[in-house]
């Protein structure tokens, strides 16, 4: 049986003019998820990250906690879905009096995200919501098939994309897989792992988004 460890990319530079680089706390949260690994004594037979620059930081920080010496591939079918088009498109909601500006922006995601995934604009989007799941769903099967038998594979990616091949190994209806994936990736924490085995019976999801390898002062969902 082999496994892949699905990790969200370690915390971003939120509200910073340059979001796709991690913070202090996302280089230090990529160490401390390798040295973890590598004391559970995975070794990985193949290390993916998406093409963004938080995907290849945090696969920097996790080879350099590990003491892993193995090389990156690239696949594009990991990055993220572009959250600022999503937002951009959608109209900024009214602002509630007392609701603080985190709240307003939490808001306005969820609403432009439901937006994004109703499928009833994609007109509107460079990549609409089905374009972006099916491109997560073949970067998985791509990677179950390149993956040695009882071979372990390390993928770098973002919360998006965990979620949906998580959602997707877990429902079977298409309103089943977007109503999970909307539930998952808000609380998808940086560098939380999610692990998938592909053996006899299939490929399954046996945890989603652990991440007991951070102190609570390194806990972060954004």
């Amino acid at each position: 049986m082999s496994s892949i460890l699905l990790v969200r990319h370690g915390q971003a530079s939120f509200g910073a003019a340059d979001y796709d680089n991690l913070s202090a706390t996302g280089h230090e949260q990529s160490r401390v998820l390798g040295a973890a690994l590598a004391a559970r004594g995975v070794s990985p037979d193949l290390v993916v990250a998406g093409e963004m620059k938080r995907h290849a930081q945090t696969a920097a920080g996790v080879l350099e906690g590990a003491g892993w010496s193995a090389g990156v591939r690239t696949d594009p079918g990991w990055n993220e879905f572009d959250h600022l088009q999503v937002l951009a498109v959608h109209d900024q909601p009214t602002t509630v009096e007392g609701e603080s500006e985190k709240a307003t922006f939490q808001r306005w995601f969820e609403e432009a995200t439901l937006r994004w995934t109703s499928g009833e604009h994609d007109e509107a989007y460079d990549e609409s919501f089905g374009v972006f799941t099916s491109r997560v769903e073949a970067a998985l099967a791509g990677l179950v098939d390149a993956l040695p038998g009882k071979g372990t594979a390390v993928v770098l990616t973002s919360g998006g994309p965990v979620a949906w091949a998580c959602a997707a190994l877990l429902a079977d209806r298409p309103e089943a897989r977007t109503d999970l994936w909307l539930r998952l990736n808000p609380v998808s924490v940086n560098t939380g792992t999610s692990t998938v085995v592909c053996g006899a019976r299939g490929t399954t999801l046996v945890a989603f988004n652990a991440h007991d390898h951070l102190s609570p002062d390194l806990l972060t969902y954004r």
